[in-house]
């Protein structure tokens, strides 16, 4: 059993939403009411729900992209969420995400070769020669081309701008990588493809992923454990085979029953 890498313990965040009839009351609305959880160092830790679950928020906390209102993020043993932001910065590089939507988190200004090499930029790793060269490989390296680097995103399938979107997390060789429905946007036969690419890259790399998603049938295909959430809060964790085979609770089971082709189990 490989060591944690990633531990969160008692993460809340709460949201101030407008609510009456003109708007003009509001109301708590708790993303995250508990959450612990813990990655193991090369693995795969699926995060399950439906929309509104807190799957999407627990991935921005976890990276400090959104503060919490309490709880500790632990990464290689130091707590995220007590940083500095001078401090965070200097881990920033090591915690990296694949986002949802490949149209929406590329830059359309900018070329390619460009948003990918941005964060070797940023944290000032290697020359200009050097970066080049990093950018190039791993541009290859997710199935695209030296060329594509002076193109813009518009150029680009939706599976190509998602590839270069994981290019640009991975080119800074980090240790943990969230990726929030990184291929929910996708056509299924588009979907086999990056998962594939997401699996080959992890073995290479030694990356462990959090892999956010609200789909139980991609999730079988890459993760090794699973949390599932509903309504801020982890309802049932364990093996990915486990949950799958024998789900304890009914939120988990009408999960899977959703799923095409596939048997209500436990019900």
């Amino acid at each position: 059993m490989s060591e944690a890498i990633l531990i969160a313990n008692h993460l809340v965040k709460t949201y101030t939403q407008r609510s009456g009839r003109f708007g003009f009351g509001t109301t708590q609305v708790k993303a995250l009411d508990g959450v612990s959880v813990s990655l193991r160092a090369g693995s795969t830790l699926a995060v399950v729900g439906e929309s509104g679950s807190g799957k999407s928020t627990l991935a921005r906390c976890l990276l400090q992209l959104q503060p919490l209102d309490s709880g500790e993020v632990l990464f290689d043993g130091q707590d995220l969420a007590k940083m500095s932001a001078t401090a965070l910065r200097s881990v920033r590089k090591n915690l990296q995400m694949v986002f949802q939507d490949p149209f929406a988190s590329l830059n359309p200004r900018m070329r390619v070769g460009e948003i990918v090499g941005e964060g070797l930029l940023i944290h000032g790793l290697g020359s200009t020669a050097e970066q080049q060269q990093k950018v190039i490989a791993m541009l290859k390296r997710v199935g695209l081309t030296e060329a594509d680097m002076q193109k813009y995103p518009h150029e680009f399938s939706g599976g190509q701008r998602q590839r270069i979107g994981i290019a640009r997390a991975l080119v800074l060789q980090p240790k943990v990588v969230v990726c929030d429905e990184p291929v929910s946007a996708l056509d299924v036969s588009i979907q086999a493809q990056i998962l594939l690419l997401l699996k080959a890259l992890q073995q290479e790399m030694a990356l462990s992923y959090i892999f956010i998603s609200h789909d139980l049938r991609v999730v079988r295909h890459i993760a090794d454990d699973i949390v599932v959430m509903t309504q801020g809060k982890v309802v049932e964790q364990g093996k990915v085979e486990a949950i799958y085979n024998a789900p304890q609770h009914e939120y988990t089971r009408n999960l899977l029953s959703a799923i095409p082709g596939k048997k209500a189990v436990g019900v």
